[in-house]
């Protein structure tokens, strides 16, 4: 059985891992250094600036259908805007009361999990 560390999005994980045919394994190289975890992005930006609270997608996916118009009101849990991942239509909710004032995607843009696609005043 061996022992390796893997690293995914900067958190390590221990796995084991044992042959299906029983033979030994082969001598480990030297252990070089491990690498510091990359460090967390911040949020990206969809590609303008708007005033107010953003509205950022909690997951990444391609922009499906944009349901609110900029200057259009709208309440706290609306569908701004709707994503499209793995088949599925997942809806990107305003996070108040207010007022669309910028819409910062098109149609088909593929997005980022925290990316900011509009902005509520």
């Amino acid at each position: 059985m061996e022992t390796y560390i893997v690293r995914v999005n900067g958190e390590e994980f221990e796995v084991e891992i044992e042959r299906a045919d029983g033979s030994a394994a082969p001598a480990a190289p030297a252990k070089a250094a491990a690498a510091p975890a990359p460090k967390k992005a911040p949020a990206k930006s969809g590609g303008g600036k708007g005033k107010g609270e953003p509205v950022v997608c909690g997951t990444a996916g391609k922009v499906f259908k944009i349901v609110a118009q900029e200057g259009q009101e709208v309440k706290s849990g609306d569908t701004v805007i709707v994503l499209e991942a793995m088949k599925m239509e997942i809806p990107v909710v305003s996070p108040k009361d207010g007022t669309v004032s910028k819409i910062v995607v098109s149609e088909g843009d593929a997005t980022t999990s925290g990316q900011t696609v509009a902005y509520v005043e």
